[in-house]
């Protein structure tokens, strides 16, 4: 099981009231995500679960390819390191505290310098070995759908505890294309919330027309170039007119699969704390008795 632990803990932070730790520090998103893991693990019992982390949000090399990915939510440039993302700051107080108690239960965090947390889900249930499910509210990841790989989404877009399961046939059901054909229908169709514009004119009906005649980007822009093909005029020109953002937006929307990141038994579910002692002490300082309580029993079976 895969988290997308951003998706989860602006969720649990947004979707939760304020709520206090002994000193006034609002721990809402924290008590959301140890909930939303204990209510997963429940229902779910993996043998190994990661919870996957942006190490760099608004990696460099995509916006290199793309200037406006992400440049809306965008508080501070930083030139030697990741941008400043615009956070609550009741949130950004809460991530350390997130790190330290995840940290003392033992479960996996993964990032990678340079890359975002769809990259380390994207290369860890990429030759998983074992079926995959990855828990997340960002639509992007549906790409990773692969039915014969056991590889399916638990999206969370209603809420963790309404999550829908997303298989290939969810996919074809829901935007008529191919879960292999997704990433080529996300950049024809933009997303407004990454920063992704998307070809002029071209929705989410016409993509998917466009995608079932030419099968991918590839077929689609060599069908525009062919004067011959029976593309018609209309979406041949703004096929050509978006020529420059097709050549580099594939690759801004594409998870990378092939990161160097550690697996098999480092990644494996705890059924106890690591440091019970730290664990405690958290606990206590936070005010997080029963998220933790409930997930030491969780984790013990």
């Amino acid at each position: 099981m895969l988290l997308d632990t951003a998706s989860m803990y602006f969720r649990a932070f947004f979707g939760s009231p304020e709520i206090l730790s002994p000193d006034g520090t609002n721990v809402n998103a924290v008590r959301g995500l140890l909930g939303y893991i204990s209510s997963l693990v429940e229902q779910y019992r993996p043998s190994h679960l990661v919870c996957c982390w942006d190490d760099d949000w608004r990696p460099a090399w995509r916006v290199e390819l793309l200037p406006t990915y992400k440049a809306h939510r965008v508080v501070a440039e930083v030139p030697s390191g990741p941008d400043v993302e615009e956070v609550p700051d009741p949130l950004e107080a809460q991530v350390p505290i997130m790190r330290e108690v995840l940290a003392a239960f033992g479960i996996p965090v993964v990032g990678a310098p340079g890359y975002e947390a769809d990259d380390v889900i994207g290369t860890l249930a990429t030759g998983a070995g074992m079926p995959v499910d990855v828990v997340t509210g960002d639509r992007d990841l549906f790409q990773l759908v692969d039915d014969a790989a056991g590889v399916r989404i638990l999206y969370i877009g209603k809420g963790v505890g309404r999550h829908e399961r997303v298989d290939e046939a969810w996919v074809l059901a829901k935007y008529a294309v191919a879960a292999s054909q997704y990433a080529d229908f996300a950049t024809l169709r933009g997303d407004p919330s990454d920063g992704l514009p998307g070809v002029k004119g071209v929705g989410e009906k016409t993509a998917a027309t466009l995608l079932q005649r030419f099968g991918d980007l590839p077929g689609l822009v060599a069908a525009a170039d062919d004067p011959t093909s029976d593309l018609a005029p209309g979406p041949r020109l703004k096929i050509k007119e978006a020529a420059d953002y097709l050549l580099v937006a594939p690759r801004v929307v594409a998870v990378a699969r092939d990161l160097d990141l550690p697996r098999g038994d480092a990644l494996a579910l705890p059924s106890a704390p690591a440091d019970p002692d730290a664990l405690e002490e958290l606990t206590e300082r936070w005010g997080l008795g029963s998220p933790v309580e409930r997930l030491v029993k969780t984790l013990a079976g």
